[in-house]
C-alpha cells in the first residue's frame, strides 16, 4: 500500500478517535472502523518498513565500521574453504546479519574487512543477493570464487582463471523455422543447429527445424543514468584496476592432490579474455566447443555474469575469480574430474581469493 494512502488512514483513524458522545450503535461502529484502520496500517508497515527498526540498527552500526569488500560466493561447499580458514575472523559482536533468506557473514579476512554471502545457484539467485549485498552494506568492491567447467582444452583441473569480460549465454531470440528476417540483434552470433545433425544411411545432414538461436545482450539501467532509461550489455567487464592487480597472482602455488590423487601437472594462475554464465550446467561436448569457438569462452559457469551485471549497472567494482573442476563434457584423461576435483579447485579459487585481498587497499 503506498505510503501516503497510510499517512490519510493515520489521520482517519486519529479523527475516529476524538472523544464525542455518541450512542452506543455509532460507538461499536467507531471501534469496528478502527480496528480496520488499525489492520490497514499494520500492512503499511509491513510493506514500507520491511526492515525492522531493530534490524536498520544494527545494518547502521555494522555501516559504520565500513566500508567493506562483498564477497559472493555460490554453495556452500565453495565457501568451506573460507571458514575451515585462519584468516578470516568472524565479527565480535555482528559475527552475521540475516535478511531475505540471506546469511550475510561479517569479518575480516587478510586484514580487510568483508561481508560474505552464500548466493545460491543460478543467475536469479546470484543477482538478487549480489543486489542485497549492495542495498544494505556499504561496499566498496565485489569479488566472487567459486568453480567453473572449463571450456578451454589448452587448460587443466584445478588451474585458475581469472577473465576480463563476462556474458550471460542465456539471452536468446530462438528463431522461427523458415524466418529469414526478424527483429531481434545479430551482433553476438548464433547456434545453428543444423550444424550438429546426426548422419545415418537413412538421413541426410541438413536443414534441421530447431532452426537457430541467437544470443542476445542484457538490459540493465544504470544507477547514474537517466531512470528507466536501458543499456545493452552483453560483454561486462571487471574492474580494470582488479584485473592489472591479478596479475601478480601468477606465482601463487596451488594444490594439485586430492588424498592420493594427484592432477598430472601444477595448476596454475592465469587471467583470460573470456567467461560466459548461464541457468544451464553444460555437461556436453559439442556445445562446450561451441562456446569456446564461438566466443572464445574459458570459464563456464551459473553465476559470475549475473554479479557482473549487477555491479555493472550499480558502479561497483568486481571481480571473479574461478577455479575449473573439469572439462565441460568431458574428454581429458581423468575420470570423475568434478567430483574428485570439485574440492580442490574450491581451495584454489578461495586462495587465489585470500592473495588478491591481500593487495587491495
Amino acid at each position: 500500500m503506498p505510503l501516503p494512502l497510510c499517512v490519510l488512514l493515520l489521520n482517519r483513524a486519529a479523527q475516529a478517535w476524538k472523544p464525542q458522545t455518541l450512542s452506543f450503535e455509532n460507538h461499536c461502529k467507531r471501534m469496528e472502523l478502527i480496528g480496520l484502520l488499525v489492520l490497514l496500517l499494520g500492512s503499511c508497515i509491513m510493506a514500507n518498513g520491511a526492515v525492522s527498526k531493530l534490524s536498520w540498527r544494527e545494518l547502521s552500526t555494522i555501516n559504520s565500521e565500513g566500508p567493506y569488500f562483498g564477497i559472493v560466493v555460490p554453495n556452500a561447499y565453495e565457501m568451506d574453504p573460507l571458514l575451515r580458514s585462519s584468516t578470516f575472523l568472524p565479527h565480535k559482536n555482528f559475527p552475521y546479519f540475516d535478511y531475505a533468506g540471506k546469511h550475510f557473514r561479517i569479518g575480516v579476512l587478510q586484514k580487510k574487512k568483508v561481508i560474505v554471502v552464500i548466493c545460491g545457484l543460478g543467475m536469479l539467485n546470484a543477482g538478487l543477493s549480489t543486489q542485497l549485498l549492495l542495498t544494505l552494506f556499504d561496499v566498496k568492491g565485489v569479488l566472487h570464487y567459486g568453480i567453473a567447467g572449463n571450456a578451454n582444452p589448452k587448460l587443466q583441473i584445478g588451474d585458475v582463471t581469472i577473465p576480463q569480460y563476462w556474458a550471460h549465454t542465456g539471452l536468446w531470440h530462438w528463431q522461427r523455422f523458415g524466418e529469414v528476417n526478424g527483429d531481434f540483434s545479430r551482433e553476438f552470433g548464433y547456434l545453428d543447429f543444423a550444424n550438429y545433425n546426426s548422419c545415418t544411411k537413412d538421413f541426410k545432414s541438413g536443414t534441421n527445424l530447431l532452426n537457430k538461436v541467437w544470443y542476445q545482450a542484457e538490459e540493465i539501467f544504470p544507477v547514474n543514468g537517466k531512470p528507466g532509461v536501458k543499456q545493452e550489455v552483453f560483454w561486462a567487464p571487471v574492474d580494470d584496476t582488479y584485473f592489472k592487480i591479478a596479475r601478480k597472482l601468477k606465482s601463487v602455488k596451488l594444490e594439485s592432490c586430492v588424498n592420493t590423487t594427484c592432477l598430472p601437472k601444477k595448476p596454475i594462475v592465469t587471467r583470460v579474455e573470456k567467461g560466459v554464465t548461464a541457468n544451464v550446467f553444460v555437461d556436453n561436448k559439442a556445445y562446450r566447443e561451441f562456446l569456446h569457438s564461438k566466443f572464445d569462452a574459458t570459464p563456464v559457469d551459473m553465476e559470475s555474469a549475473a554479479v557482473a551485471l549487477v555491479c555493472l549497472q550499480q558502479k561497483k567494482p568486481f571481480i571473479a575469480i574461478r577455479s575449473l573442476s573439469d572439462l565441460a563434457g568431458g574428454g581429458s584423461a581423468l575420470s570423475n574430474e568434478a567430483q574428485v576435483f570439485a574440492s580442490l579447485a574450491s581451495q584454489n579459487a578461495f586462495e587465489i581469493l585470500v592473495q588478491f585481498i591481500s593487495l587491495l587497499v
